[in-house]
This record gives C-alpha cells, sequence and structure tokens, in this order.
C-alpha cells in the first residue's frame, strides 16, 4: 500500500525548488532540489511525475501567492487610479519580499516547459484587475492598449523600482511612488 502524501513534504520541495532555481536556474537537478528539501529524490518523484509538473506546480504556487498579496485588500469599487495604486504596491511589495520566487517566475514565465495550460490558469485568477483594465479602456481612461503588454509593462517597471529598493530601501517610498507615477503616465491618457 502506498503511503500517504504529506502536504508538508510537497511544500519543502516547493520550496526548496524555488531556491534552487533561483540559484541555479530552471535546468537545476532535481536531485539537489531533493537533497534541499530533506528528501530522496524518488521521493520528490512521489509528488511531481517529472521536473515538467514541478515546474508547472512551481510556477502556479508563485502565481497563486502573488495573485492572493495582489487582490488583498483590492478596493473593488474605488476610482481607476486607485485600483491600478493598489496592484502596483501589491506587486512591488510581493517582489521585494519574495526576492527567490519573483527571479523564478520570470524565469518559468518565459519557460517552454510550463505548459501553455498552465500560463493560462496562472493568468486566470487576475481576472479582477483585467476586468478594471478593460472598464478603465472603455471608459476612455486608459490609453488602447492590450491587457498583455500593460501587464508586460506593469512587470518590466515594477522590476526596475524593485530593484531600486533593495539597492537603497531607505528610500523605499519614495521609489514606490515614482515608479507608479511612471506606471500611470505610461498606461493613461493625458
Amino acid at each position: 500500500m502506498a503511503r500517504p502524501r504529506s502536504e508538508d513534504k510537497r511544500n519543502a520541495i516547493l520550496e526548496a525548488a524555488t531556491k534552487v532555481f533561483a540559484e541555479q536556474g530552471a535546468s537545476a537537478p532535481t536531485a539537489r532540489i531533493a537533497r534541499a528539501a530533506g528528501v530522496a529524490e524518488g521521493t520528490l518523484f512521489t509528488y511531481f511525475e517529472s521536473k515538467d509538473a514541478l515546474l508547472n506546480e512551481l510556477y502556479l504556487t508563485i502565481k497563486a501567492g502573488l495573485r492572493e498579496t495582489m487582490l488583498d485588500g483590492y478596493p473593488q469599487r474605488a476610482a481607476l487610479r486607485e485600483r491600478a495604486h493598489h496592484v502596483w504596491v501589491a506587486y512591488v511589495n510581493w517582489g521585494v519580499a519574495h526576492p527567490e520566487g519573483r527571479k523564478v517566475m520570470a524565469q518559468l514565465t518565459v519557460s517552454e516547459r510550463v505548459s501553455v495550460e498552465s500560463k493560462s490558469l496562472g493568468s486566470a485568477p487576475f481576472g479582477g484587475v483585467q476586468e478594471m483594465l478593460k472598464e478603465a479602456m472603455a471608459k476612455g481612461v486608459l490609453r488602447d492598449l492590450s491587457p498583455a503588454f500593460v501587464g508586460a509593462l506593469l512587470s518590466a517597471m515594477a522590476e526596475t523600482t524593485i530593484g531600486f529598493i533593495e539597492r537603497e530601501p531607505r528610500h523605499a517610498k519614495r521609489y514606490r511612488e515614482a515608479g507608479f507615477e511612471a506606471f500611470w503616465n505610461a498606461i493613461a491618457k493625458t
């Protein structure tokens, strides 16, 4: 009879994978991940049938953490700029607090080993943010840009902001606000 799977072991494997992939990239060996998680390599494959399955699950787990952070306290009925500001601040704060997760997410977002289905599932829960963008475009508040392009701008500008906050944490608030102003000016109609 097979032993029941432990949620703690599964989470330890995902946490170890985040650290190892942040250090070595997605090509890091599964043996290193298993060792970092304190499990046998065979145990890793009890929880994830292949390295690709591990990569896909890790991608979804990181995206879920980001989504939870961004949507926590999301001001659904606030003005568009205030909602965009909430998303910006949450994204930047998450990035500063989770440098390894941010680095791994950036790798996995462009990885061919993460399935189209996983990428779609990972993006789907951000629907409230995408709806905000569509609403803003329909009202003429935002430039006529695709939500994917706006998302790419958000990521790129947030990465720059996060980098400056990491180098000069005493100026975090200033950089976070200046980054948002730059982002808003890039997407909003004047």
